[in-house]
């Protein structure tokens, strides 16, 4: 997972930073986004796309990547200001903050899928958390840190299952959205078409409801 930091590290570039970010497709919370700079030539044995680690080999990386990297900035974007700026320019600004946060100033940026609003040079790569070591750093960052905050809110809303389905829209967060309404942290621009089918789905017959459920 090293080829792409190769690549620029050859070209004369030594400070690259990975940045990815955790919450996009998200119906409640905040979106978080990471940046990392690992030492030229480190290997982090077992990283990949935080999506495809367990919690706990998550935690251990985490625990990990604080320690050995050279910088980790971390950026937060709260439903507010997705809900103003909608959620691709949010992930962008949590990305920037990432940046802004670093200790050191990267003279390269590997992202995923994404540019970054700066001067600094930097390349997009599709699925760069599963193809850069420095791109999956960064979404483990983020993923744990966004995973912690949906600890907390779970504490807040229990009723959701927030610690669980991490905001998701899974069936059980759409019963409960039904049966108790949105907290002021859901995504309102999210939620709306949620609701309405659910509620569309709720007024129907009982044999159609099931109906639906099946296909």
């Amino acid at each position: 997972m090293l080829e792409h930091e190769k690549e620029v590290w050859e070209q004369g570039f030594s400070l690259v930073a990975g940045i990815d970010e955790v919450g996009r497709g998200c119906l409640f919370g905040d979106v978080v986004a990471a940046a990392v700079i690992l030492p030229k030539g480190f290997v982090l044995d077992g990283v990949n796309d935080s999506k495809k680690l367990s919690e706990k080999k998550r935690d251990a990386l985490y625990e990990q990547i604080m320690n050995e990297a050279l910088a980790v900035g971390v950026g937060i974007v709260d439903v507010e200001q997705i809900e103003s700026l909608n959620i691709k320019q949010a992930a962008r600004l949590a990305m920037k903050q990432a940046v802004q946060q670093l200790s050191h100033v990267p003279d390269y940026l590997l992202v995923d899928a994404e540019s970054v609003d700066t001067d600094i040079p930097q390349t997009a790569i599709i699925h760069g958390d599963a193809l850069s070591q420095s791109i999956a750093a960064a979404s483990i960052i983020a993923k744990v840190t966004r995973d912690r905050m949906c600890a907390d809110w779970d504490e807040q809303y229990p009723e959701y299952g927030l610690a669980v389905h991490k905001g998701y829209a899974t069936k059980h967060h759409r019963e409960m959205l039904l049966r108790y309404g949105p907290t002021p942290l859901h995504r309102k621009l999210f939620i709306r078409k949620v609701m309405a089918q659910l509620e569309e789905k709720e007024a129907r017959p009982q044999s159609e409801q099931l109906e639906l459920d099946f296909i």
